[in-house]
Order: structure tokens, then sequence, then C-alpha cells
């Protein structure tokens, strides 16, 4: 069994062989098969996070403003307003807490508040027809796949990987070509333990993400 830090490892190592073989080697198609595993098994782990956080607000300013800070450099950098992976989380997490409201308003007999969750969805994929963001609309919406239930044992977990690689054949259908590689990431998620793990490592894969870029644009300018 994997536990939560193997799997966001296994994700990171295949991010940095992705974001390689794109800035350096962009007709050697392996690097980006390999990178296909990355965005869903963090995709995966946000969920998890949304679920077991003490601090939501916390938890979603830590990971919007990390957005904020990468997509300042991107521009600096690139010039554009592409909007990067954390962008696409941010937005997954808001849609996640609805969703959790949505569920409590529900039973509280407040259907009036419930309508928050399909109003947030609707004003998300209106932001997506606006903006270019990293694995669009179903990028954003596939953490909420693995939200809908919440797993309590080994059964459990299978059927919400299931449920997320519902999600995850989507996203591959709107995205097309290499996609549909990332689906392979489904087999290491029904290895997961719903452990984290002996090392609390969650601020290690906050810092990598943005390190990592900045390392390999600086190897690529002085090549």
């Amino acid at each position: 069994m994997l536990s939560s830090n193997t799997l966001k490892i296994i994700a990171a190592i295949s991010m940095l062989i992705d974001h390689i073989g794109y800035m350096f080697f962009p007709d050697v198609i392996i690097f980006r098969i390999i990178g296909r595993l990355a965005f869903p098994i963090f995709a995966y782990m946000i969920a998890e996070g949304c679920r077991y956080t003490k601090n939501k607000q916390r938890y979603f300013l830590t990971i919007f403003i990390l957005a904020l800070i990468c997509q300042y450099a991107y521009f600096y950098s690139e010039g554009e307003m592409y909007l990067g992976v954390l962008v696409t989380f941010s937005l997954s997490i808001a849609l996640i807490f609805s969703f959790q409201y949505c569920l409590k308003a529900l039973g509280q007999g407040l259907y009036i508040n419930a309508l928050l969750f399909p109003l947030s969805v609707m004003l998300v994929y209106i932001f997506t027809l606006y903006f270019e963001i990293d694995y669009g609309f179903w990028g954003i919406m596939l953490p909420l796949f693995a939200s809908v239930i919440s797993p309590k044992d080994e059964y459990s977990r299978k059927i919400n990987v299931a449920l997320f690689t519902v999600g995850l054949f989507i996203l591959s259908l709107s995205l097309g070509g290499i996609q549909y590689y990332s689906l392979y990431a489904s087999l290491l998620l029904l290895m997961y333990s719903g452990k984290r793990g002996k090392y609390k490592m969650k601020y290690f894969f906050y810092v990598f993400y943005p390190l990592h870029l900045i390392v390999l644009e600086i190897i690529k300018n002085t090549m």
C-alpha cells in the first residue's frame, strides 16, 4: 500500500520529468507521457486535503497565495496570462468546500443555501470561457469527483477511486491526445492506504512546485 507522501513523491517526480521534456526535449514524447501521472495524483490529494484539513480557510489561502506568486513569476518570465495549475486547484478547493456546505445545508433543510454549489459551478464554468486555465473546466472539477463520498474502509475507497476515474476519463476526453495516459494514475490510487506516511512533508510539496520551475528556467537560460 502507498501512503499519500509516497504518491505525492511519485507525482512530483512525474511532474519534474514532464517539465524537463517540455523545456528541453519537446520532441521526445515519453517525457510528456510519464508526466501525465502528476496531475491526477495531485488532484486526488487536493480532495484528501479538503477532507482532512482542520482549517479550511488556511488551506485555501495557502494554495491560492502560492498560485498568485507562481502566476506573477510566470507572467513576468513569459508575458502571458495563462493560468497555472495552482489556480486550477484553488478553484477546485473552493468548489469542494462549496459542495460540503451544500450537503450540510441540505441536511439542515436550508435548500436555498444549498444553491450556492450549483451557482459556484456555473460561475467557474463561465470563468473558464473567458480565461485560459491549466486543464480547463474539467481539470477544476476533477478533485470534486473524489469528494462525493468519504472513504471509510478499503471497499469505499475503491468506489471513491472509481468515481474519480470517471472524472479523469471525462477530462481525458476533453483534452485528448496523450492525456489518456493519465488514466494509469488510477492504478496507483487503488494502492493508496489512506494514510499520510511517517513524515510530515506538506510544505516540501508546496515549495517543490515553484522551486523546480525556477531551477529549470535558470538552467534553460544558461544553456
